[in-house]
């Protein structure tokens, strides 16, 4: 894959046109909160809010950009010296995710109990995903934003008055997929826990649980967490970020009635809310 001049310009902090840019990878930077959007007449352009994590998202997403990481001026000749072969090596060098808990749950990695009870201030990241297994009575909490995952105690009366209202289990293991890779989604294809996505309540967020997760995980064992309240939060919500998203998912529907109810509200109320609030 030949990486683009307008990517290239992006990750040096440069400002592009909209329409250099493919549609796929604009819709998926936007969802990611990685642009900030700048807007003339009809047309927009859009430039890296911050160009690391710009950077980070896309090695992740795509090895092939790799070699962003590399000086230009001796990229092939010390890969060459130190391989013998100065083509980029497609191997990740960590793959996993992050997983947290604010009590005990009883795992197994490598076939070997595992205890999760990540002490407060830390959590801990799974790099032999493919050996992790979890409880069948644990319900996995994916959490889109890392003040939030960081905060899960603060958030824990929370968490729990949703599960007991919905009828879930209060044993639950919260899951980010930082770094930005698809092995948090083929775990959750391989175990038969429910998923409860907890993400931004606005369009490009149910956008990512849509795209990325249900279609992949199936419907019934995956939800969208919708709080009681998020009426009345959504009206001190952000317009702007709103009308930013409004071209790229102004079409989104779901034919499941209580997400398609939030999507109807954030319409209505024309307006953006961060998870966290939540906190």
């Amino acid at each position: 894959m030949a990486i683009s001049v307008s990517v290239k310009a992006l990750m040096d902090g440069e400002q592009v046109a909209g329409s250099k840019l493919s549609n796929k990878l604009l819709e998926e930077l936007l969802a990611e909160g990685l642009l900030l959007v700048n807007s003339h007449g009809s047309r927009k352009s859009y430039r890296a809010r911050d160009t690391e994590a710009l950077k980070r998202f896309l090695i992740d997403k795509d090895e092939t950009y790799r070699i962003l990481e590399v000086d230009a001026s001796d990229s092939r000749a010390s890969m060459a010296k130190e391989t013998g072969n100065s083509k980029l090596m497609m191997l990740r060098s960590c793959p996993g995710f992050l997983i947290n808990s604010y009590e005990n749950i009883e795992c197994l990695l490598n076939c070997k109990p595992f205890l999760v009870n990540p002490q407060e201030g830390c959590f801990i990241f799974i790099s032999d995903w493919e050996q992790f297994s979890i409880p069948e009575d644990v319900v996995v909490i994916g959490v889109e934003n890392m003040e939030n995952f960081r905060m899960i105690r603060k958030q824990r009366v929370f968490f729990e008055k949703y599960l007991i209202t919905h009828g879930l289990s209060k044993k639950v293991i919260f899951v980010s997929r930082y770094p930005q890779s698809t092995d948090l989604r083929k775990w959750l294809c391989t175990i038969p826990n429910h998923y409860l996505h907890f993400g931004d309540f606005d369009l490009a967020g149910i956008n990512i649980f849509l795209s990325e997760f249900q279609q992949f995980i199936g419907k019934e064992r995956s939800s969208y967490l919708i709080p009681n309240d998020v009426e009345s939060r959504l009206k001190s919500g952000s317009r702007k970020r709103y009308d930013e998203q409004y071209c790229c998912y102004k079409d989104i529907k779901s034919d499941i009635c209580e997400l398609q109810q939030l999507i109807d509200i954030i319409n209505r109320e024309r307006k953006a809310y961060d998870q966290e609030g939540y906190i």
